[in-house]
């Protein structure tokens, strides 16, 4: 890995780190709805380099407004780039002075771009012999990369010296412009050399040296061993006036004429006056108390606001001191710990392992704290033997099983599922869960961010933790925890116990001020966590014979689709390249585009192929396409690979802190995607099987988002249809279309349908006359009669977006909180997009909450009861899925139902179906 000298001068890349900030989640507004993301996301990267390299000098470049000399040699320079959008150009200028304010010098320059005005200061420090670190996201700034030149992505945490630039593109810094120049770039609408892409070039450059060499040897170009090398030759030859454009376009200029006042670039004092008015404009409380010597603005506490979506209060900085970390490597030393994990209220724990895969990870140590700044590490399982001892495995495992078999002894972790699955492997059961980190900070505020525990130590510590790649490398060379030095290993380790529990001590003092906050933690996500390990090792036997004959099939029908989709191009292409596509249906079949990328370029994504099937048949074969490649690549292909040879199962990864609702997620493989309404999906379900003597159960909560719209709105309509039993998308038509319930059509079912669960995800007129195929005057027509029945509904729909924009977030029924920080945005969109988000949470995570439940009581009926006949296996959306013994599978199906039925007390009944079978599909 690159090291960085000390004190380097750091030029950072406004422009680049401006556009990233503002195109990534999450969108942040202030309660004025002004657009506040994109200046959060530089100033906050501005403060990581600040704290990280405590530089004296430090420039932030952005580009100037207007034409560079690159549009006077190339008219069609950046002419695809869309112009800047209104809700990123009002964040310029607040982000310019809060820059100033830091006391950071600011430069801009006319007629160049600020990849120029950082070439020019790079070369000349570089010529100086001083250090220089760029911080950008742009890769054409390899290019200036030298023994003093590194750049850094502080969104991706990456450093490139001479020898990572190889490693990342395949050719040096002196061959980058060379690099770009052949391949062009859409981007910037650099031309390049038609028919080169990354692998041509590389063959090029790898083989013959810079553009000069390969046009000096054009001779040797079909010699080379890459594709179409025998035909490259003639196409650079009638491309080399472009490509020698391109060269130039790409070249990033190192002269520009800087004046005195530019080439200072020393750090001043804040501005704390200008800092105290923007931070409170824009609503950043935290830095605003930390201007205000950490006393919060008079103005925030007298709102008594709820904090903003991504402005939790964060912690001073934790002044980590990993010296006084101890590493664990005598009995005396491991009895004295011990003793003092028995005496702890609290522990926090972590295991060390071999792989992130549960059902292979081997033990190496164990970490603890007592609390911060107090931890320890344990090794006993690395296989790197050097002159630091470690203890037999046996002699800490058992010194620690009573410890961590006792549910007197409480524990906090992060992501404790993970340990308790790995313990189980080794024998012991994990108890005393008390806390969890990652839980904690998803129940906390599921949309703030990543809840990984580095994420978590930078936003609420404000301490950047030791990484996994510093100590163990990357790529194919990564080396596992049990080869990693113990020494090296000891502070890793016992930082993650430290930061663990000094995010607990951050972290729960602020969700017990919250009682609904509270107990979604203690009541719903903590217990959960065993039953998702015992499901996760439980597994679930599958048939790959029929998996197998399947693919096969699948492939044939690929195959079949390309030949259709050629006929119908007039050409051969890779349907799987978005790039090809574009080019397909938009160039050469000119099909007008209906949406465009963040880049420019005309989206190909999935909502956009629907729409232009309408019109035109190539889209239809594409969707076909990409959803027969893509169960074939996920399920038929894969399941099979995933058998664990243990035990002959597949074992999915659940997850609890991933989506904004508090649903279940799933990962190796995903469960949560095989559709169910297709042939081809149940087909799948099919070699979802029960071994000899059980059956697969699976219960299914009906219609169970309709029945929460009906509690939470009260809606009398909703209320009496549920009550007696009725077909509600029947019932709904009836309503609707003014006709009797028996007179009922299946088009005037299917059309109540769609309203009934398009109103659920606060879809509109347009959307819905989309989805029905039909007008929209025809489709407010139903809406509106729609509203007219079920009056209770629009109230709803009306008093939650009232109380989500002024909440900044919205409930469901057991106090589960999901903030909406675009409910105030004045992008029309983004604040649409956060309405109907508002209407739709509260029963989607109420009905995740609801079968979460339902999963605690099963679980507990199983394991007091009948742990010998019955396993719960899987949970997908509002579905559990078990195996039971074939003589008590109707008990079975009815507890099941029954436990699940009970999971919570709505004012209309749950219904649950419960189905049995030899397969899911047939269960299902």
């Amino acid at each position: 890995m690159a090291t960085i000298p000390e004190n380097p001068l750091i030029l950072v890349d406004g422009s680049s780190y401006l556009y990233r900030a503002y195109y990534a989640p999450p969108h942040l507004t202030n309660s004025q709805g002004e657009p506040t993301g994109a200046i959060y996301g530089v100033v906050n990267m501005l403060k990581s380099l600040l704290r990280q390299f405590k530089p004296t000098e430090m420039a932030v470049v952005f580009d100037a407004k207007g034409k560079t000399f690159r549009d006077e040699l190339f008219e069609q320079y950046k002419a695809h780039r869309p112009s800047m959008p209104d809700d990123l150009r009002s964040q310029v200028a607040p982000l310019h002075t809060l820059v100033k304010a830091m006391g950071l010098p600011l430069i801009i320059i006319e007629g160049v771009e600020a990849d120029d005005v950082i070439g020019t200061l790079a070369r000349k420090a570089s010529q100086e012999g001083r250090p220089v670190l760029i911080s950008t996201g742009d890769k054409d700034m390899a290019q200036l990369v030298d023994e003093n030149v590194t750049l850094i992505n502080t969104m991706t945490n990456t450093v490139l010296d001479p020898a990572g630039v190889v490693e990342k593109f395949g050719v040096g810094p002196e061959l980058i412009i060379d690099f770009l120049a052949l391949m062009g770039d859409k981007v910037d609408n650099i031309p390049g050399v038609p028919g080169v892409g990354e692998k041509t070039a590389l063959g090029l450059l790898q083989g013959l040296g810079g553009m000069d060499s390969i046009y000096q040897s054009l001779d040797k170009v079909a010699t080379l061993d890459f594709r179409g090398a025998k035909t490259m030759a003639k196409k650079l030859v009638d491309n080399e006036e472009q490509a020698r454009l391109s060269y130039l376009l790409a070249t990033i200029k190192t002269d520009v004429d800087l004046s005195e006042e530019h080439l200072d670039l020393r750090i001043k004092e804040e501005d704390r006056d200008t800092l105290v008015e923007w931070y409170g404009k824009l609503e950043f409380r935290r830095w605003l108390a930390e201007v205000l010597d950490g006393k919060t603005a008079p103005q925030a506490e007298a709102k008594g606001e709820a904090p903003a979506a991504a402005e939790e209060e964060i912690a001073d900085p934790a002044g980590i001191d990993r010296d006084v970390y101890q590493l664990v490597n005598t009995e005396e030393a491991l009895q004295a710990w011990i003793a003092k994990l028995e005496k702890a209220e609290l522990f926090a724990f972590d295991t060390e392992t071999t792989a992130l895969d549960y059902m292979v990870a081997e033990l190496v140590g164990f970490c603890v704290a007592v609390s911060g700044g107090e931890a320890a590490y344990i090794p006993f399982g690395h296989s790197l033997l050097d002159e630091t001892p470690q203890l037999p495995r046996d002699t800490v495992l058992e010194a620690f099983r009573p410890l961590l078999e006792s549910e007197a002894h409480k524990k906090v972790g992060q992501n404790l599922k993970y340990d308790m699955s790995v313990l189980a492997n080794h024998g012991i059961a994990l108890k005393g869960i008390a806390f969890d980190t990652m839980l904690e900070s998803y129940v906390f505020n599921s949309v703030g961010g990543r809840h990984d525990m580095d994420s978590l130590s930078l936003k609420y510590l404000s301490h950047k933790t030791i990484s996994f790649e510093d100590i163990a490398g990357k790529g194919v060379k990564q080396l596992t925890f049990d080869q990693v030095a113990i020494k090296e290993a000891a502070l890793y380790a016992a930082e993650d116990a430290d930061v663990t529990m000094r995010l607990h001590e951050h972290l729960w003092p602020r969700l017990e001020k919250e009682p609904s906050l509270k107990s979604v933690l203690l009541d719903i996500e903590l217990p959960l966590v065993p039953v998702l390990s015992r499901m996760e090792r439980t597994g679930v036997l599958i048939d790959p014979k029929l998996l197998g004959q399947q693919s096969l099939e699948l492939a044939e029908r690929i195959e079949a689709l390309e030949k259709k989709a050629y006929e119908l191009a007039g050409e051969e292409f890779n349907l799987g390249s978005p790039k090809q596509l574009q080019a397909i249906l938009f160039d050469k079949m000119v099909i007008k585009p209906l949406k465009k990328t963040p880049t420019g370029v005309p989206s190909v994504a999935e909502e956009v192929l629907q729409e232009l099937a309408l019109d035109h048949p190539l889209p239809k074969v594409i969707i076909e396409y990409r959803g027969l490649a893509k169960l074939k690549s996920t399920y038929t292909d894969k399941l099979p690979a995933l058998i664990h040879p243990r035990t002959g199962r597949v074992h999915t990864s659940y997850h609890q802190a991933v989506t904004a609702t508090g649903r279940l997620s799933s990962t190796d493989p995903n469960l949560q995607n095989i559709p169910v309404r297709t042939e081809e999906g149940r087909r799948i379900r099919q070699a979802f099987i029960a071994p000899k003597g059980r059956k697969i159960l699976a219960a299914d909560y009906s219609q169970i988002e309709l029945r929460i719209m009906a509690h939470l709105s009260g809606d009398q309509g909703l209320l009496t249809a549920f009550a007696e039993g009725k077909d509600i998308h029947a019932a709904t038509a009836a309503e609707v279309f003014g006709v009797a319930l028996a007179a009922v059509t299946s088009e005037q079912r299917r059309r109540a349908k769609a309203i009934n669960f398009g109103l659920i995800y606060g879809m509109s007129a347009f959307g819905l006359a989309r989805q029905l195929d039909i007008g929209r005057g025809e489709a407010q027509g139903y809406m509106d009669t729609y509203f007219e029945r079920y009056p209770g509904v629009l109230d709803y729909m009306e008093k939650t977006r009232h109380s989500a924009e002024e909440k900044g977030y919205v409930e469901t029924l057991f106090g589960r909180r999901l903030y909406l920080p675009e409910i105030k945005a004045r992008n029309q969109a983004r604040k649409k997009a956060a309405e109907r988000a508002a209407i739709n949470a509260p029963m989607q995570g109420t009905a995740a909450d609801i079968i979460k439940k339902a999963m605690l009581a099963v679980d507990a009926w199983i394991r007091n009861e009948v742990a010998d006949k019955v396993s719960l296996l899987m949970q997908v959306h509002d579905e559990l899925v078990l195996e039971v013994d074939e003589d008590f599978a109707e008990a079975a199906a009815a507890k099941v139902g029954a436990l699940m039925q009970g999971a919570a007390e709505l004012a209309v009944p749950l219904l649950v179906e419960a189905g049995l079978g030899a397969t899911w599909d047939e269960a299902h």
